[in-house]
């Protein structure tokens, strides 16, 4: 981590730990080096930060493009080691940005749902995050935050869950020769693969966890 990255981590700890309580669960699962892909549900735009702090390894988040033009927005944008996508994150630009920090070695947060849950139930995903897979060797970690479904929350107990890796490795080697059809098809065969892994993660009801 560089210092800026490190100063927004510990912020976040420290915000999470004494305004909402939190709770980590199975981080170990989550490889402290080599690329990575988090998928997470999605309640609140403290999410991305939330699943970065929870971790004991620099993390990639998505902003949107037109952030890094703005002084200060932009700078920060960069040290935090932000990837620069369009409105929806589904532009080959940030595809491309995305797929060259995971063969950089990078970890990556994305969100299956591709927007907020309004209620903090489960969303049917996109299958924008089976393309990024497929394309990438990346194994994939699923990750379910709880306690919270407000844009603005307030203070609550939060959870955060890590599922085991999934590796994707069949349907990765079909993709290289299939039809585009079937293609298709497996992005969203993927994303549905990693929405039903992210339901299976229940919260859990004792205090063993940390940090």
């Amino acid at each position: 981590m560089n210092l800026p990255y490190f100063l927004g981590w510990s912020f976040y700890r420290i915000l999470y730990q004494f305004y909402f309580g939190w709770r980590v669960y199975n981080a170990e699962r989550v490889p402290l080096t080599g690329p990575v892909i988090l998928a997470s549900n999605h309640t609140s735009f403290l999410d991305p930060p939330l699943v970065g702090a929870s971790l004991n390894r620099s993390i990639n988040y998505l902003a949107r493009e037109s952030l890094f033009r703005y002084p200060g927005v932009g700078w920060v944008l960069r040290q935090v080691q932000a990837v620069p996508v369009d409105r929806d994150g589904g532009g080959a630009k940030g595809l491309k940005a995305i797929l060259d920090r995971l063969l950089d070695g990078g970890a990556i947060v994305l969100f299956p749902e591709g927007t907020r849950s309004q209620d903090g139930r489960l969303q049917r995903p996109r299958s924008g995050i089976g393309l990024t897979v497929i394309k990438s060797d990346a194994p994939v970690v699923p990750v379910r935050i709880f306690g919270r479904h407000r844009r603005f929350p307030r203070p609550h107990r939060v959870q955060v869950k890590f599922g085991q890796p999934m590796p994707f490795v069949q349907l990765r080697a079909e993709a290289r020769d299939c039809s585009r059809q079937r293609l298709r098809d497996i992005y969203q065969q993927v994303a549905e693969e990693i929405m039903a892994a992210i339901a299976q993660l229940q919260p859990h009801t004792d205090k063993t966890a940390f940090p």
